[in-house]
């Protein structure tokens, strides 16, 4: 990996990309209400689990067979795997979360040019577009490797979510780095899984995830959007 495309995907990757991340839980503040997670172990179990059961079975194949189809530019195929990932969302938080942050990543795109027009103006189409179909345009524009984007994006989700969790738990600054450090071999299979994935098998069930986050829509204290 050269510099150029490291520094990128730290950008990607940054809690500072003003997409809005900071403000979802993704279910986590659900499961905290109803006493899932309730410590660091359990927040540890969430995370993990949040990690092997949806990211390396849904949402990281979909980034790496969008980023192919970005760099093939397959139109048709990028607007009908967008739509089949957002009517894949169980809730309603879960659809308006990614529909918002892959809306902010788009402008993000757009604002600095990054890639070139004919993508742009199919990344403009697809409405609503999914935050991580944006991501792979991002990531393709830069000239990221598969693996390296995919880890990207895998870190980016356990950060956001071990943040949320210092807030809602609580924990303390250490007890979150330990989350992420015991992470790291994680992250690794999870990515590897993920690039073994066929187009066809792609799997998001998530039962739990999907009640906690329909829950979260009228749980009378709120901390996060999702």
């Amino acid at each position: 990996m050269n510099i150029a495309e490291l520094t990128a995907l730290l950008h990607l990757a940054s809690p500072a990309l003003p997409i809005g991340a900071f403000s979802y839980s993704q279910g986590l503040e659900a499961a905290i209400d109803a006493q899932f997670v309730t410590n660091a172990d359990d927040t540890a179990h969430w995370i993990a689990g949040g990690l092997a059961n949806v990211l390396a079975n849904g949402e990281l194949p979909f980034v790496a067979h969008q980023l192919e189809r970005w760099r093939a530019h397959d139109v048709r195929a990028l607007i009908e795997a967008n739509g089949e990932f957002v009517a894949s969302r169980e809730s309603a938080e879960l659809r308006r979360e990614t529909a918002q942050m892959g809306w902010s990543l788009r402008q993000l795109c757009a604002q600095l040019e990054w890639g070139d027009a004919p993508r742009r103006a199919t990344l403009e189409r697809m409405t609503p577009i999914a935050q991580p179909t944006a991501f792979a345009f991002a990531a393709w524009a830069h000239d990221a490797a598969p693996d390296a984007a995919l880890a990207a994006y895998a870190f980016s989700w356990i950060e956001n979510q071990t943040a949320a969790a210092l807030k809602a738990v609580p924990l303390g600054q250490l007890a979150g780095q330990r989350i992420i450090v015991a992470l790291r071999p994680a992250i690794e299979a999870a990515v590897a899984r993920a690039l073994a994935t066929p187009p066809d098998s792609l799997n998001t069930f998530a039962p739990q995830l999907g009640i906690l986050s329909a829950r979260h829509e009228s749980q009378y204290s709120r901390l996060f959007r999702s």
